[in-house]
């Protein structure tokens, strides 16, 4: 049964229309201001739409960047990013971006054509066909629908934004046959409002605070999961005294500057010293991933209690004590009310932050070294609630524990998938979703290949967006595990462009610094330019290695 079947009541203040101009409305109705895509002969009725829509529409250069772009809109703000793409290679093209969604928990919404209802499955060799479409976008995919009908589409538009707030969020892809989005509507559909609840089952409450109760040495980790719970988790962390571990996707969830704030460092020494010493692990909307850690086994000695709204996370690689289904932001709030005044140990949960960070900054390489060099600047020169999307690359992988942020959200970094090309159009759709903050993207030489052409997106939408190119003239990271394991660097060299003649070519501001004050200085004008501004920086740029 369809979510929202019963209730799919519309309204009769509007005349007669296609199909595809009324899911454009119902999409304006449920506050969806921003839409990715590129038109095709299939999306002609989602464009007629359009045209007559509140909703900006952004062309991209390729439905990768298109559903990137949602993706980064979804990061930076928390609401839903929408890409509308065709049939077939649309779908397949944003594919990557819907993997990255789903291994990081996005409410992402895809909307798609999808070939006349009579021709579905049959191997006539329509344009665009794949015997079954659906079945490409479903395992990246937490909600997903093919309409049948034209009275199914406002149950399928539902029942995706729905799946955004119900649990835990991730992608959606409704699909419609092009002969559907044809035909006529009566009516305005009306929008079916989110009924999630927020309720917390009192006794799991009651068991997490007996076991908190005995522990001597609290951790507390938290993930993606925790970004609209910061106030909670912070005072939760603070009431008993325990530092606070945060994955890639919880970072900032506790300021950097905190005094418990143990790094974004599941993979260091440090945060290996934490995970060990502790006797009580409070694990709030992380999945202890391998993503995060880079082990097979984190090495937790202590009872785990696990606060998430994805109950399967309880049985998972690591043996839960006390599991909690719920959000970050009820839970935490009920487990502070329970605790009640509790036992504060600040003074030994600081020197235990401070001990992991101490471990976690010793023994940087020489490669470690020019990277925090360069992210140094870009701290110093983003403003306080900039917002820096970055790619798989080293530079991002030294980022994760040492550039500090202030606050959820302003750390973009598609650590679950790990694909390449997403820091240039995640950028893009923050900077769209969240006009009133800097935004800045960093990305290394092969990963930015995968979607420089949306450089032109970004000109045509005129950002002031630096964007930082760490080049290195190779995969490294790839490159460097050859030679570890002993054999010759394969495919891993590579011949690059002259970035700063394609960035000029694009419209694009350019710079190749020669110093720190220089990167500054553009960093500086970037942010006002009124244009995208390409920085090149070099590996083995003089000024890095003296």
């Amino acid at each position: 049964m369809l979510l929202g079947a019963a209730n799919s009541r519309m309204l009769d203040t509007t005349s007669s229309r296609p199909c595809g101009e009324a899911i454009i409305e119902l999409l304006e109705d449920y506050g969806v201001d921003t839409v990715f895509g590129i038109p095709g002969v299939h999306t002609q009725e989602f464009y007629r739409g359009l045209s007559k829509s509140r909703i900006q529409h952004v062309l991209t250069r390729h439905e990768q960047g298109a559903g990137f772009m949602a993706c980064g809109y979804a990061r930076a703000s928390g609401r839903p990013g929408v890409c509308v793409l065709i049939t077939g290679p649309g779908v397949t093209n944003a594919a990557t971006a819907l993997g990255q969604g789903y291994a990081d928990s996005l409410p992402v919404l895809l909307l798609s054509s999808e070939n006349a209802t009579h021709t579905l499955h049959k191997g006539y060799g329509e344009l665009h066909e794949i015997s079954d479409q659906s079945a490409v976008t479903k395992p990246l995919t937490g909600y997903n629908a093919l309409a049948h009908s034209v009275a199914e589409v406002p149950d399928h538009i539902s029942a995706a934004f729905e799946s955004f707030t119900a649990g835990r969020p991730r992608p959606a892809h409704v699909a419609v046959p092009i002969d559907l989005l044809e035909q006529p509507v009566e009516g305005r559909w009306t929008v079916q409002h989110s009924r999630r609840s927020t309720d917390v089952e009192a006794n799991q409450i009651k068991a997490a605070a007996a076991l908190i109760a005995n522990s001597s040495q609290p951790l507390v980790c938290v993930g993606g999961g925790a970004v609209d719970a910061s106030a909670e988790v912070r005072a939760l962390a603070e009431r008993l005294g325990a530092p606070v571990l945060s994955s890639h996707a919880g970072k900032g969830v506790i300021p950097s500057g905190h005094p418990l704030n143990a790094g974004s460092a599941m993979h260091l020494a440090g945060g290996h010293a934490l995970l060990s010493d502790s006797d009580t692990l409070i694990a709030i909307g992380t999945e202890l991933a391998w993503t995060d850690s880079f082990v097979d086994e984190l090495p937790i000695r202590g009872k785990i209690i696990r606060i998430d709204v994805d109950s399967s996370q309880f049985t998972g690689r690591y043996t839960t004590s006390v599991g909690v289904q719920a959000d970050a932001k009820s839970a935490c709030a009920k487990l502070l009310a329970e605790l009640g005044e509790g036992v504060n140990n600040e003074a030994d949960g600081r020197e235990r932050a401070a001990s992991a960070q101490t471990q976690n900054n010793a023994d940087r390489t020489d490669l470690e070294k020019r990277h925090q060099a360069v992210l140094s600047v870009v701290r110093e020169m983003l403003p306080s609630n900039g917002i820096l999307s970055t790619d798989t690359s080293q530079i991002t992988y030294t980022g994760q524990a040492d550039f500090p942020v202030d606050a959820p959200r302003q750390w973009l970094y598609g650590a679950g998938f790990c694909t390449l090309g997403g820091a240039l159009p995640e950028a893009i759709g923050a900077a769209l979703a969240c006009p009133d903050q800097p935004v800045m993207a960093v990305a290394g030489d092969g990963g930015f290949m995968f979607t420089l052409p949306e450089l032109a997106t970004a000109a045509a939408l005129k950002l002031s967006l630096p964007v930082l190119v760490w080049n290195n003239e190779s995969l490294a990271q790839i490159k460097d595990g050859m030679v570890a394991r002993g054999f010759k660097p394969t495919g891993v060299d590579s011949i690059n462009p002259d970035f700063l003649a394609v960035g000029a070519a694009f419209g694009c501001a350019t710079a190749r610094p020669q110093s720190a004050d220089e990167l500054g200085e553009s960093i500086r004008t970037a942010l006002s330019a009124g244009r995208p501004t390409l920085i090149e920086v070099h590996q083995d740029d003089r000024w890095l290695v003296q």
